[in-house]
């Protein structure tokens, strides 16, 4: 399909959905990187400062689940702009952080502004992907995968390009100066919302609140796989990796910040590229279904276990977490590309913002999972068990997978 079959507001929709996307997930990684790096200056641990984050990841449980329903009644445009107004919202508000309260008063503080970034931050990131679906012209929905994996890929690259921002605009304008910064830029993107349609997304009828609950199977099945992949990741990478680069290889917190940037990124480039990746068909196109996922998180299941055995047989630590984390960020990223893909695939246009949502609130709860688990098992089996721990949640969504169905109307994907 050339592209010409694309109307050019539809090429523009997509522009300014991908460009506020972006704008937002810049100052997400930078955010995190500036509150990281100044509670680390405060003296505290990297467990510690984990916990900073906790509300973020409660708050995106609670946005994911009733961000589809909100979306489908007021637009798509108005919770895509809502989140990134709450995200400056969120940095003003971190900007009267004063250094002189006590140190539990900062804590509560920076806790609530986090909060609110969470909620921007699934607002956002529901309203964009759901609104893809709807920007792909149906004659063009061969593309889906191709467009999804691009705004998905672009995203992680990016929030890895975050934190280096965060870093440098830390060291460079200080902490206050950073934050303004950051919110004069997303108040410009907000202001591009007034070219996207008014009513993207909204089905044009009242939805029970209880429909919330009622999901075809597919994207039941999908969301719970969806659960346990991201809380797979998260378990040993989000708090039980940094503390074991930071104090039992004795890295400076700056090499560990380096260090998961560029794995981030990394990632975020695998992901980009996964519809050129993935093997095609007889056609030449690439058609991600059940099997094709199924596949995939089985592979990941063994990878977390290998790493474990390597470190238990005396590898040196840095090179068996960075020869595994590089094997796992590859297979993960291609879980994740189909994952994205498929709960677009098995949805319809009508229902779009809400299977998107709840899909999304299971990935924030499987998110919210693994950073309680991570400091909990790494205080009490170290990385290792963080690892065995996270191959057992990857094999529970592979047989969870096991009981998708292919989409109901396949749809290839052209290279």
């Amino acid at each position: 399909m050339s592209s010409s079959t694309f109307k050019p507001e539809s090429l523009r929709n997509y522009a300014i959905i991908t460009a506020a996307y972006w704008g937002f997930t810049v100052t997400d990684g930078a955010l995190r990187m500036m509150v990281l790096l100044h509670f680390h200056v405060l003296g505290y641990t990297p467990f510690k400062i984990a916990t900073l984050f906790l509300f973020y990841e409660v708050f995106g449980v609670v946005t994911n689940f009733l961000g589809g329903w909100i979306g489908s009644q007021v637009g798509l445009r108005m919770t895509l702009y809502g989140g990134i107004a709450l995200q400056i919202f969120a940095l003003v508000m971190l900007s009267f952080l004063n250094p002189e309260w006590r140190v539990p008063v900062q804590v509560g503080y920076v806790m609530v502004a986090q909060a609110f970034s969470g909620i921007a931050k699934d607002l956002t990131k529901m309203s964009s992907k759901s609104a893809i679906r709807l920007v792909v012209p149906k004659e063009a929905s061969s593309r889906l995968f191709k467009w999804v994996a691009m705004l998905t890929g672009s995203k992680n690259a990016l929030k890895g390009v975050g934190f280096f921002v965060g870093a440098v605009l830390l060291e460079q304008a200080g902490f206050r100066s950073a934050l303004l910064i950051q919110a004069a830029v997303l108040m410009v993107i907000l202001l591009s919302g007034a070219l996207l349609p008014a009513d993207m997304g909204k089905i044009g009828k009242k939805v029970p609140f209880r429909q919330l609950f009622s999901k075809s199977k597919e994207i039941n099945v999908l969301s719970a796989a969806r659960f346990f992949l991201f809380g797979s990741r998260d378990v040993w990478f989000v708090v039980a990796l940094p503390v074991f680069l930071y104090e039992v290889l004795g890295w400076r917190f700056m090499q560990v910040g380096t260090y998961m940037a560029i794995w981030v990124i990394g990632y975020g480039m695998v992901q980009f590229l996964a519809p050129q990746l993935l093997r095609k068909d007889s056609t030449g196109k690439v058609v991600p279904k059940a099997k094709t996922i199924l596949f995939w998180t089985s592979l990941l299941t063994a990878i977390p276990a290998l790493i474990a055995l390597t470190l238990m047989a005396g590898v040196r630590g840095d090179i068996a977490v960075t020869g595994g984390l590089i094997v796992f960020g590859i297979v993960f990223a291609f879980n994740s590309a189909v994952h994205s893909y498929l709960v677009l695939a098995y949805t319809e246009d009508q229902d779009v913002a809400l299977n998107v949502g709840f899909y999304y609130m299971a990935n924030s709860g499987g998110r919210l999972l693994g950073t309680i688990t991570s400091g909990l098992f790494y205080q009490w089996f170290g990385l290792v068990g963080c690892l065995w721990a996270s191959s057992a949640f990857v094999l529970a969504a592979a047989l969870i997978t096991t009981q998708l169905p292919d989409p109901k109307a396949s749809r290839p994907v052209a290279v």
